[in-house]
């Protein structure tokens, strides 16, 4: 299969994945959901859908069992809405991306920090 028509898969189970979810799921553990992303196999039958929520480690892991839970009826409308031999088996996965941005961001702060530190100290030397 060409990874343009596999790229294209992917874009329509996002959008309906994430349209499944905020216009016909009413779960309170799924408050602020986004859908981020989709891994599709080669052969279309297995698809990692990958979520981000805003809130902290509790709120990920009560929205992980809400879409757990609600996983057959996704597949099932997914499967009304979108035309494949296969409909693939969905697996949900916290979507860490930002969270390790924002970690890498913050390690090259500190070390642009104590860069300028270093420096500052350096010239306070050569002053004494």
């Amino acid at each position: 299969m060409s990874s343009q028509r596999s790229g294209r898969v992917q874009e329509a189970i996002r959008q309906e994945v994430s349209s499944i979810i905020h216009s016909q799921i009413r779960d309170p553990r799924l408050g602020f959901l986004t859908i981020t992303g989709v891994e599709l196999t080669k052969d279309l039958r297995y698809a990692r859908i990958y979520f981000s929520v805003l809130g902290g480690d509790k709120e990920k892991k009560l929205a992980l069992r809400g879409l757990n839970s609600a996983k057959g009826y996704i597949k099932g409308l997914l499967g009304d809405r979108i035309k494949l031999r296969y409909m693939p088996e969905i697996e949900f996965k916290i979507d860490e991306t930002l969270e390790r941005t924002r970690h890498i961001y913050d390690l090259f702060e500190k070390i642009k920090k104590e860069k300028k530190d270093d420096t500052g100290s350096d010239s306070g030397d050569k002053e004494a």
